[in-house]
């Protein structure tokens, strides 16, 4: 006589499954940026049939969206957390632009570059753009105004100096890409460049 034993199959919930699916496209996000998010390149990273993928993730647009959302608003907290090891605004800022810029980021910054192209014909991934730039946004400006407030800074537009502030690490980011330029070495520019901008005493917006 022989016997045939089979393996019990655990069948999974639908958050856990969908749970799974997000990990592994956000997981192959931080590897190839948001153009690797393909529902085949999902599945394969999931482990699951691509049938799978449709069936808890019908919008691909959308999965690409709650995957950049996902990872720049987790990365928001960090410099957050990060920021707030220093003291006074001057000191935040210099913790902003050292964490900004000292290289380690180079896979959230293929998800960014990739997100402002991609977001022309993913009207999800558009929106979420926007959402998070907005975030990224209100966290530089209470910093300014936490200068303003205690004479650090004398900016006349909190609003502004933010924008331009951003614009200028996100462009050094974006070079480093193609240039192959290491940012870390634009620290003390990038430091030097905001205490203009912010109207804050030379040598006060110093990495550590």
């Amino acid at each position: 006589m022989s016997s045939t034993s089979t393996k019990a199959r655990t069948r999974k919930s639908p958050a856990q499954r969908s749970g799974e699916i997000l990990a592994a496209a956000t997981e192959l996000a931080r590897e190839q940026g948001l153009s690797g998010l393909t529902l085949r390149a999902v599945a394969e990273r999931a482990g699951v049939a691509s049938g799978l993928i449709a069936h808890y993730q019908p919008s691909m647009d959308d999965l690409i969206a709650r995957v950049y959302s996902d990872l720049v608003a987790a990365e928001i907290r960090d410099v957050e957390q990060v920021m707030g090891t220093r003291a006074g605004a001057a000191g935040r800022m210099a913790m902003l632009i050292e964490t900004l810029l000292d290289g380690t980021r180079e896979d959230l910054t293929v998800v960014w570059v990739e997100a402002w192209a991609l977001g022309r014909r993913n009207p999800a991934l558009a929106e979420a753009v926007r959402a998070q730039m907005d975030a990224w946004h209100r966290m530089v400006a209470a910093v300014i105004d936490g200068g303003l407030a205690t004479g650090a800074f004398t900016t006349p537009n909190s609003s502004d100096a933010a924008w331009q502030l951003l614009g200028m690490i996100d462009g050094l980011n974006a070079q480093s890409l193609a240039r192959g330029i290491e940012v870390e070495g634009y620290i003390p520019k990038m430091a030097r460049a905001a205490e203009i901008l912010l109207g804050a005493p030379e040598g006060s917006i110093e990495a550590q």
